[in-house]
Parts: C-alpha cells; structure tokens; sequence
C-alpha cells in the first residue's frame, strides 16, 4: 500500500509540469508563427495595394517563409526538446518521493 500512495503524483506537480510543457510548446512555435504572421500582412498589404485577390499569393510565400525558418531554428528547437525532456527524466525521482 505504501508503494501504491508513493507513485502517485500531487494535483500541484501535475499542473506544474502541465504548464512547463505548454510553455514550451509556446516557445518552439513561436518563431514559425511570427513569420507567418509577419509574411501573411505583407501579403495582405500587397493584395490591397495591387487588388491582387489571388488565394493562393497567400499560401505558398507563407510555407516557404516557414520552411526557411523551420530550417534555421532546427537546431534550436532539437536543443530545447532534448533539454526538457533530460529535465524531466531525470526529475523522476524526485516525483516518487
């Protein structure tokens, strides 16, 4: 029984790592989402000057935008993921006391 009462996590560590993960879901999106929304009202502010109202003029610059960023962050992005989950592995012993 004493085991069982050992393993179980309290309501405030779960929220605690709850919250770590979705701030670090927050910041590995983060860059994609600024050039995308960057990339997207220079778009719009084109399509507006020219009157262009082609939907596709909107989609394709934003993919590559994201693609190139996606390729410069990788490393970054692979970094921070390895060292949260390291973190988060080697807390498992702490969790159990």
């Amino acid at each position: 029984m004493y085991i069982a009462q050992a393993l179980i996590m309290s309501p405030d560590m779960v929220v605690h790592y709850g919250v770590e993960a979705l701030k670090m879901v927050l910041w590995l999106s983060m860059p994609m989402l600024v050039v995308a929304l960057v990339v997207g009202v220079l778009i719009s502010l084109f399509q507006a000057v020219t009157q262009i109202q082609e939907m596709t003029l909107t989609f394709v610059p934003k993919i590559i935008a994201v693609f190139v960023v996606m390729v410069f962050v990788a490393s970054w992005m692979i970094e921070k993921m390895v060292t949260f989950t390291r973190d988060i592995i080697l807390s498992i012993p702490t969790l159990l006391n």
